[in-house]
């Protein structure tokens, strides 16, 4: 398959998250329990029509290979669980503490057992089907760093922080939020992260990111 048609295979799976039938859901959630279980290259289409509870027709109706199929869960999980934890930043709250619930959201977010296992889904495969190793990073960390982004963009506008490329310090943000606690969970040496860990982890990241790009006055009305 080439790279064009997974790209659009990925793209369809974006474009289509908010509309998806229940059909095409149920297939989806099939195919992530058998890809989770066995991973990629040991899944079937067959164990997938049986994981979900379809006909091989109905599948291949919707999804031609295992390559679309696994382009369209990277599209719509990605996507959602971007969404789900960057939205805070919208909400009118002190700006350390937006950073920390943030912060925090994102640590518990990418420590679930799940979050863990498509990562490890997606970097084992992402060197023979870079296109789907690309729309993994499009849908997650560049859609998360965009979105935050924009708040610190917001907050520099109106005098509220000193920050001269807040893309880069959005970036940096998530990373002081992600590095260690990450790594524990992706090499086994945790399996779960609590909440009051990863708000805590989340505090000092704040802290520390408060320290590099300083909050000032808001601008006068």
């Amino acid at each position: 398959m080439s790279d064009l048609g997974l790209e659009e295979a990925a793209v369809a799976g974006r474009e289509r998250a908010e509309t998806d039938t229940a059909k095409r859901r149920q297939i989806l959630d099939g195919a992530r329990r058998v890809f989770f279980e066995r991973g990629f290259e040991a899944a079937s289409m067959d164990a997938i029509t049986r994981a979900a509870g379809v006909s091989k027709a109905t599948i291949y109706a919707y999804f031609p290979s295992k390559e679309h199929l696994i382009a369209a869960l990277v599209g719509i999980e990605k996507r959602e669980q971007a969404e789900r934890f960057i939205e805070l930043v919208a909400e009118d709250r002190p700006v350390a503490e937006a950073l920390t619930t943030v912060g925090a959201r994102t640590i518990l977010a990418m420590s679930r057992p799940e979050a863990v296992a498509r990562l490890r889904l997606v970097v084992g495969i992402a060197p023979r089907m870079p296109e789907i190793g690309r729309a993994f990073y499009e849908d997650g960390p560049m859609f998360a760093t965009h979105r935050l982004g924009e708040y610190l963009a917001r907050l520099a506008a109106e005098g509220r922080m000193t920050v001269d490329d807040p893309r880069r310090a959005a970036r940096q943000f998530l990373d002081l939020c992600l590095s260690e606690m990450s790594r524990r969970i992706i090499f086994g040496l945790e399996t779960t992260i609590s909440e009051r860990e990863a708000r805590d982890h989340a505090r000092v990241a704040a802290e520390v990111f408060l320290r590099a790009y300083p909050l000032g006055a808001p601008a006068a009305g």
